[in-house]
């Protein structure tokens, strides 16, 4: 590589680090207000929050293939401005009707319901706009550099959510919401997509065209394996951190404080990565990469099980964190490129959907073998699944042979 080519890979577009201002600050106001809603649904019994979660969950996932195919339809930069515009509207009148009313079941189940349904339209473009702003080269190190803000709001969102909360409830929470959308919008309207693609104006049933965004995923050669390893990584790794890890904490009587310890060791260890490919970017076969990150992963999993002392269990979640890193830093830029302009937001929806769609069967499955036997069993078992996912994803000699640029 020459010092010309290194200095050019050095420089990510301006229009990309102002978007990503804007989408990572929106986040950090979600995440706050995630953790007010749910914590103003917890005060009207465990059967009410689980409704508030299933109001958010249940509308974008029916709606997410419809999502994605509107978004390859329409300007992304104009659907980015109704979705940021619809937040702020949504936070504005939360907050408005929370101070007037407090917080009655019937409104945190519509906000939900509104949250879910804008998310459904909003998400896939959103996941497509690195490509749309960044194009093919500096893909990986945009996507590192996305994760690394993920990865820090993962860390201190609650904390901001729970003083929010403390200081003025959920009424707070969503005033907060509402102000990082109105940065988000204002964003939006400054930058400019280089590599968004010009729609003809003959187009198909909207539904027939969320159907070929389904139909071409998993005819793709790159993306039917990638989509099989995101199944098995959503529905045996998210549930690590978000359902055993306090399960696990709690059967070793470490308490909340350990657990917490613990999360943020994940959190420390994917961010590690994060930051090192947004400085130097992937290594060279990011599907191989992918593929092996189980590796870390499995044995981050396995080592939790077998903790019995809060450091053993945050040395586990950081090896964790890092398979986690290297998967989500290397698969999502080779996914991106994969993925044809027209199909941009339609793959990115159905990469969503089957997060969501393994992770609803998976948390609650391993819910249940948690009481049946043990918060560590359930462990072994994402363990085992998820050393077995990159297994059968190491079959496919393609997607391991792909550097950058070759995805299509």
């Amino acid at each position: 590589m020459t010092i010309d080519s290194v200095q050019t890979r050095a420089k990510l577009p301006k229009d990309y680090l102002i978007w990503l201002s804007g989408a990572l600050t929106s986040q950090l106001g979600d995440a706050a207000m995630f953790f007010a809603l749910g914590w103003a649904a917890t005060a009207h019994g465990g059967g009410a929050a689980g409704l508030v979660l299933t109001a958010v969950t249940l509308p974008r996932t029916l709606l997410l293939l419809v999502g994605g195919a509107v978004a390859d339809r329409f300007s992304a930069r104009r659907i980015l401005i109704v979705g940021d515009s619809a937040m702020l509207a949504m936070a504005v009148v939360v907050a408005v009707a929370t101070f007037s009313l407090g917080s009655p079941l019937w409104l945190l189940l519509a906000a939900g319901v509104v949250i879910g349904t804008i998310d459904a339209f909003y998400l896939p473009v959103s996941g497509s706009m690195p490509r749309r702003l960044v194009g093919t080269e500096g893909l990986d190190r945009a996507v590192g550099l996305n994760q690394s803000g993920t990865q820090l709001i993962s860390l201190v969102g609650g904390s901001v959510g729970g003083a929010l909360v403390a200081l003025g409830g959920l009424g707070a929470a969503a005033l907060f919401d509402g102000l990082t959308f109105v940065f988000a919008v204002v964003v939006v309207l400054l930058i400019r997509p280089r590599f968004d693609v010009a729609q003809s104006p003959e187009r198909a049933n909207i539904l027939r065209e969320a159907a070929q965004g389904v139909s071409f995923s998993l005819r793709h050669p790159v993306l039917r394996p990638a989509l099989l390893l995101t199944a098995v990584v959503a529905g045996f790794a998210i549930p690590v951190t978000s359902l055993l890890v306090p399960l696990v904490a709690r059967e070793n009587d470490w308490g909340a404080q350990a657990a917490g310890f613990v999360l943020g060791g994940q959190a420390l260890g994917a961010l590690a990565i994060a930051l090192m490919v947004a400085r130097w970017g992937a290594l060279r076969y990011p599907g191989r990469a992918a593929a092996l990150s189980v590796i870390p992963m499995a044995l981050g999993v396995a080592s939790l099980a077998a903790a019995h002392q809060t450091y053993l269990a945050v040395a586990a979640a950081v090896l964790f964190g890092v398979g986690l890193g290297i998967f989500v830093t290397h698969l999502g830029p080779l996914m991106l490129g994969a993925s044809p302009e027209t199909h941009l937001s339609r793959v990115q929806a159905v990469i969503t959907l089957v997060q969501s769609l393994a992770l609803v069967i998976t948390m609650n499955l391993l819910g249940q073998l948690a009481d049946i036997k043990s918060a560590s069993t359930a462990a072994v078992v994402c363990a085992v699944v998820l050393a077995a996912g990159g297994l059968v994803t190491l079959m496919s000699p393609r997607f391991l042979s792909l550097t950058p640029g070759e995805e299509k």
